[in-house]
C-alpha cells in the first residue's frame, strides 16, 4: 500500500513512519503546515525534517509557501474552533494530493501527539477521505510517543515547544500576572 504521510515535524515523524513501514506500507512524505508562526520557526523544522527525510530514505514533497495572512484571516474570530479548523486545511491538502498522485490513502502525524484532539483528528481525516474520495489511513500512533521522544533527543533534533501557530505559542508561553506586566 502507497501512504501520503502528512509531516508536522520530524520528532513526530520517527514513530509512525516506523509502524507504517513494518506493516508493509510504502510511505511518501508530505509538509503542508501554513499554520506555523514564526517564519524562523517555519524554517527549522522543516530543516530538521528534510535532514531526518534524507536520512531515513523517506521521500518527501514539500509545500514551501508561508502563507499565513491568508491562515490568519480563516482562523480569526474562530480562535476556539482554530485546531479542528487546522488539521481540516491540513488533511485535506494531504487527501488532494493523494488522490491526485495516485496513492492508495493518506494519514498524518498529528496523530501521534498526545497534545493534539485525536478524535478530532480522526473524524476529520474520514471527512476529508469522503470528500476527496480516497481512504483516510487510521492508526493510533500515540501508543509510541515515548519511543519518538526518545530517539528525537538521542537524534539530537530540534525539538519545537509548541504547536505552531501563533495561538499555540501563546498558550505555551504566556501566563496571565506572571511577570507580564509593565514595568514602571
Amino acid at each position: 500500500m502507497k501512504i501520503l504521510l502528512h509531516l508536522c515535524c520530524a520528532p513526530c515523524t520517527i514513530y509512525p513512519l516506523r509502524v507504517l513501514r513494518e506493516d508493509g506500507a510504502e510511505v511518501h512524505g508530505f509538509f503542508y503546515n501554513p499554520n506555523i508562526h514564526p517564519y524562523q520557526e517555519f524554517l527549522r523544522r522543516l530543516q530538521t525534517l528534510e535532514d531526518f527525510a534524507a536520512a531515513a530514505a523517506l521521500p518527501l514533497t514539500v509545500h514551501r509557501s508561508y502563507d499565513l495572512e491568508e491562515f490568519l484571516r480563516l482562523v480569526v474570530y474562530r480562535e476556539q474552533e482554530r485546531c479542528p479548523f487546522c488539521y481540516a486545511l491540513r488533511l485535506q491538502a494531504t487527501a488532494r494530493l493523494a488522490r491526485q498522485e495516485g496513492f492508495d490513502a493518506f494519514t498524518s502525524t498529528l496523530l501521534y501527539s498526545r497534545y493534539q484532539q485525536h478524535d478530532r483528528i480522526r473524524e476529520i481525516g474520514e471527512q476529508m477521505a469522503q470528500e476527496v474520495g480516497i481512504p483516510f489511513h487510521y492508526a493510533d500512533f500515540r501508543l509510541g510517543w515515548r519511543e519518538g521522544v526518545d530517539e528525537s533527543k538521542r537524534l539530537g533534533m530540534y525539538r519545537q515547544q509548541y504547536c505552531g501557530c501563533i495561538y499555540s505559542e501563546k498558550d505555551r508561553y504566556y501566563r496571565e500576572g506572571k511577570g507580564n506586566r509593565e514595568k514602571g
